[in-house]
């Protein structure tokens, strides 16, 4: 059974810091793709970034961008996402996200974590 469990997530002020971790189990992930969704109240689930298996590529939307960094520990199945800089439109439920193909995850992976809220407030 897959599981992803995302950890991090909380109430900071515009400007600060986060780093986000999502720990999966179930699989050898190790060869998987590994990536970041967020759902913000009243808005469809977009992708914010993810990486190959070997963490030699990864992408991210246009709206992160120079923000946020993904980055994958595959010794210990996790993924993570730094988010500096954070703006109020940041805010929203993040969710971390698992499939074998990068490409595909991107639009549609196969395995879901529950989701972290990160709040952007001041």
């Amino acid at each position: 059974q897959v599981k992803l469990v995302e950890s991090g997530g909380g109430l900071v002020q515009p400007g600060d810091s986060l780093r986000l971790s999502c720990a999966a189990s179930g699989r050898t992930f190790s060869l998987y793709a590994m990536g970041w969704f967020r759902q913000a109240p009243g808005k469809e689930r977009e992708f914010v970034g993810g990486i190959s298996w070997s963490g030699g590529t990864t992408y991210y939307a246009d709206s992160v961008k120079g923000r946020f960094t993904i980055s994958r520990d595959n010794a210990k199945n996790t993924v993570y996402l730094q988010m500096n800089s954070l703006k109020p439109e940041d805010t929203a439920v993040y969710y971390c996200a698992v499939d074998v193909n990068l490409d595909v995850l991107t639009t549609k992976p196969n395995y879901w974590g529950q989701g972290t809220q990160v709040t952007v407030s001041s």
